[in-house]
C-alpha cells in the first residue's frame, strides 16, 4: 500500500520556531519524486538521528536504491527530527512523517531503522514513539507495519531484540528486497503476521527474535547460546554476503542535500572489506571477504558522480582504501581528470604502511587539508598485541612523505583501555605523539614550521561483538580518566593538542555491546527517564542509565568489565559472521603472546573460517603488493587486463563505524575520523 496522507499542511506551520528547518524539506536534487506504475508495497528507510548524519549514510542511499529498484516495491526516507522539532511534532498531535511525501511512518507497509552504533539505541525507541507504533513487536497489531532492522549492531540483537519483528544481519543490497517480497507476497495473501514471520525466519540472514525463548545463565552456557529456537527458527543465524559487490557499479544515484550534512561530498565506494585483522575491530571481522571494484569501475563512477551532482570533492570511501590493488592507477587517473577543476580527491583513514611518497602526491593533488593516520597504541608490544601490524617507522615515514608533500596538518588516533595495557603504554602515546611532531617540522621550510599541527585522539576501547577481543572487559570509567590524565600530563608539547571521549558514554557503549536480551528493559527504562541524542556530548544523561539500571537490578559494571574465558557463551553465539569462533579464540591466544597474524590478501590464508563457511572468496582487481601499488610494466595508467579471483586465500576482512558501506551501516569515513576508530560520533 502506498501511503496517501500528506502531514505537510500539519508540519509546515512548526518549522518557523525550530533551527535548521531545512532539515525537513523533501525534493532535493536527485530525490525519488512518486512510485512507479504497479508498485503497491511500501518500505521507509529511517537512520535515527537527524537529516545531517543520516542523508550522509552511504548505506541508506544504497538500501533505498535497491528497493526502488526492486518491481512492486516504493521506498522512501525517514530520519528522526531534532529535539526541538521533536517536542514541537508532540506538541502538535504530528506523528514521524517520511521525507519525499511526508506521509505518516505508520501508514507503510513495513518500517526499516538502521543500528549504526550503540549510543543510538534510545533514538530507536524515541522514533517509534514518534511514530505512534508500539515500541515491543509482541504488542503491535495485524495491520502496524512490520519493523526491521540491521547494520553493526545486528551482529549483537539482544539489546534491540523486543523492539523488532525482524533482524537482518549482513548486507542488504539483496536481503532487504527479498524480505520485502516476502512480507508484500504474506499481506497479498493474507496470512496471518505470525505465519509471516515464521516465513521470514526461513530467509537466510534473518533473525526474528520473537521466535527465541531467552535462556538462564547455566542452561545458556550448557546448550552453547542464549537464544533457545523455536519451531522453525533456525539455531544459528549467518551473515548475507553481497557476492556480486565487485562487479557492481560504482555509482549509486545519490541526493544533493538543501542543507549542509557531515561528510558533504560525493562518495563511492571502492573496495568492501579489510583484512587486517585488527582484534578489537568488528568491522575488519564482518565484512569479510574483501571485494574490490576495479579502477575502471571506480574512475567512472567518480566522473559520473561529479557530473551528475555538481560535488567539488570525492571521497573514495572503505575501511582501508590505500590497500586497494589499483590505489594509485585510480588516483592518478583521477588526479589527470579533475586538473584544473578545483575538485579534492580524498581518500580517508590512511593506513600507515601503504602511505609512501607516492601515496602522498598522489592524494588530494593540489588541495591539502588534514591526514588522519591510527597507530591505536603508543609501543610496538601493545600494536602486535591488536595486530596493528604497523611500527614506529611507517609512522615516521608516513609523516616524513605527507609534510614533504605539503601537508600541514595531522591527526593521530589512539584508544586506551586495550586489554594488557599498562601505563608505560600510555605514556608512549606521548612519546610517539612527540617524535611525529618533531619529524613533521623537520620535514618542511623552516619558515612554515609554525603552520605544523598535530593533534592527538583517544578512544576508549569497547568489547566488540565477533572480535578476538570480545572476551575481554572494558575498564572503569574512573581507570579511564586516570590514564587520560596520565597521558595528558606526559606530552610536554603544547603544539599537540590532546582530546579524548567521554569514558561514561563509552561505558554505556560496552554495556549495550556485550549486553544480552535483558538489556533491553534498560533501554527502554533509560528513555522513559529522558535518554535520548546519547552520541550527542551535550545530550547524554548518564543518571538516566544508572537510575534504570538501579530500578532493574542490573549490575552495569559486570555486563561492561567482567573478562570471560573463550570457552564463555556470550549473549550473541546465534549470530555469525562467518568468521569462527575458533579462530576468535585463537586470534586472543596470540595477542596474549603478543604473535600478530598477516592481511590475508598480502598473504597466506590464516583460516578465520568466513570463505569455506560461506561459500565466498577475496576478490581483488590486481595482485595487492606491500606498501601501495605501483603501475604495472608497459602499462603508463597501471590498468590491469583482468581481475584476480583471490580464489586460493579461503579468508578475508572488514567499523567502524561504525564504517564497506554496507547494510545499514554508519561510514564513519571522514578525514578527521578513521574507520579504525570504533567510537560512535560524538
Amino acid at each position: 500500500m502506498i501511503p496517501a496522507t500528506d502531514l505537510w499542511p500539519r508540519i509546515e506551520p512548526l518549522l518557523a520556531a525550530v533551527e535548521r528547518p531545512a532539515r525537513y524539506l523533501d525534493h532535493e536534487w536527485g530525490a525519488v519524486r512518486s512510485p512507479e506504475p504497479g508498485d503497491d508495497f511500501s518500505f521507509c528507510m529511517m537512520y535515527p538521528d537527524t537529516y545531517e548524519l543520516g542523508q550522509a549514510n552511504q548505506a541508506v542511499r544504497i538500501l533505498v536504491n535497491a528497493v526502488n529498484a526492486a518491481e512492486h516495491l516504493w521506498a522512501e526516507r525517514a530520519f528522526l527530527p531534532a529535539p526541538d522539532m521533536i517536542d514541537a511534532m508532540r506538541a502538535a498531535g504530528v506523528p514521524l512523517a517520511s521525507l519525499e511525501s511526508c506521509a505518516p511512518v505508520h501508514e507503510f507497509d513495513a518500517l526499516g531503522i538502521t543500528l549504526p552504533h550503540e549510543l543510538a539505541a534510545t533514538n530507536v525507541l524515541e522514533a517509534l514513539d514518534l511514530t505512534g507504533l508500539p515500541l515491543r513487536a509482541a504488542d503491535r497489531a495485524e495491520a502496524d507495519p512490520f519493523v526491521l532492522a540491521g547494520g553493526p549492531c545486528a551482529f549483537n540483537p539482544e539489546p534491540y531484540a523486543p523492539f523488532f519483528d525482524a533482524i537482518m544481519v549482513g548486507e542488504g543490497e539483496e536481503m532487504l528486497p527479498e524480505v520485502l517480497a516476502a512480507l508484500r507476497e504474506g499481506r497479498a495473501a493474507g496470512r496471518p503476521r505470525a505465519d509471516i514471520l515464521r516465513y521470514l525466519a526461513a530467509i537466510p540472514g534473518v533473525y526474528v527474535p520473537g521466535l527465541y525463548a531467552w535462556r538462564a545463565t547455566d542452561e545458556a552456557q550448557a546448550a552453547g547460546s542464549w537464544a533457545a529456537p523455536g519451531s522453525g527458527a533456525p539455531a544459528m543465524v549467518a551473515k548475507r554476503v553481497f557476492e556480486g559487490f565487485a562487479e557492481s557499479d560504482a555509482w549509486e544515484p545519490c541526493i544533493v542535500p538543501f542543507t549542509e550534512v557531515v561528510h558533504d561530498r560525493l562518495n563511492v565506494e571502492v573496495l568492501r572489506g579489510c583484512a587486517r585483522g585488527c582484534r578489537f575491530c568488528q568491522a575488519g571481522m564482518m565484512y569479510r571477504p574483501v571485494r574490490e571494484r576495479s579502477a575502471d569501475n571506480v574512475v567512472a563512477a567518480v566522473l559520473r558522480g561529479l557530473d551528475e551532482t555538481g560535488y567539488d570533492e570525492v571521497s573514495l570511501t572503505s575501511l582501508s582504501s590505500t590497500d586497494h590493488s589499483q590505489i594509485a592507477s585510480i588516483l592518478s587517473r583521477l588526479n589527470r581528470e579533475c586538473a584544473g577543476k578545483g575538485i579534492r580527491v580524498s581518500v580517508p583513514s590512511q593506513r600507515l604502511d601503504a602511505f609512501g611518497v607516492q601515496m602522498a602526491q598522489l592524494v588530494a593533488g593540489q588541495k591539502k587539508g588534514g591526514l588522519t593516520f591510527a597507530p591505536e597504541a603508543g609501543t610496538q608490544r601493545l600494536r602486535d598485541v591488536i595486530n596493528k601490524n604497523v611500527t614506529e617507522d611507517d609512522l615516521f615515514s608516513a609523516i616524513d612523505a605527507a609534510f614533504a608533500a605539503g601537508w600541514r596538518r595531522c591527526k593521530l588516533y589512539f584508544m586506551v583501555g586495550l586489554p594488557t595495557e599498562t601505563d608505560d603504554d600510555i605514556k608512549g602515546i606521548a612519546s610517539l605523539a612527540q617524535r611525529a611532531y618533531d619529524r613533521a617540522r623537520a620535514a618542511v621550510p623552516a619558515d612554515q614550521r609554525g603552520n605544523v599541527k598535530v593533534g592527538v585522539s583517544v578512544a576508549v576501547f569497547v568489547p566488540k561483538a565477533q572480535t578476538p577481543f570480545q572476551w575481554d572487559g572494558q575498564i572503569a570509567p574512573e581507570e579511564v580518566q586516570r590514564r587520560v590524565d596520565l597521558l595528558r600530563r606526559s606530552v610536554k608539547y603544547r603544539a599537540v593538542d590532546v582530546s579524548y571521549h567521554d569514558p561514561k558514554s563509552s561505558f554505556v557503549e560496552a554495556v549495550m555491546s556485550r549486553g544480552g536480551r535483558e538489556v533491553a528493559a534498560l533501554v527502554e527504562q533509560a528513555w522513559q527517564r529522558g535518554a535520548r541524542f546519547d552520541a550527542w556530548t551535550e545530550m547524554f544523561d548518564e543518571q538516566a542509565w544508572r537510575g534504570a539500571a538501579e530500578s532493574l537490578g542490573l549490575d552495569l559494571a559486570a555486563i561492561a568489565q567482567t573478562t570471560y574465558e573463550p570457552g564463555y557463551v556470550l549473549p550473541w553465539a546465534h549470530i555469525s559472521a562467518g568468521v569462527s569462533q575458533r579462530f576468535l579464540a585463537r586470534e586472543r591466544a596470540r595477542a596474549a603472546e603478543g604473535v600478530t597474524t598477516p592481511d590475508c590478501t598480502f598473504d597466506d590464508c590464516s583460516a578465520c573460517g568466513v570463505c569455506p563457511d560461506l561459500g565466498v572468496a577475496n576478490v581483488l582487481a590486481a595482485a595487492r603488493k606491500a606498501g601501495g601499488e605501483e603501475p604495472a610494466p608497459g602499462d603508463a595508467d597501471g590498468h590491469a587486463d583482468d581481475g584476480l579471483d583471490d580464489l586460493d586465500d579461503l579468508d578475508s576482512v572488514r567499523s567502524e563505524r561504525d564504517a564497506g558501506a554496507n547494510l545499514w551501516d554508519d561510514w564513519d569515513d571522514d578525514l578527521d575520523e578513521p574507520a579504525d576508530d570504533e567510537g560512535g560520533p560524538r
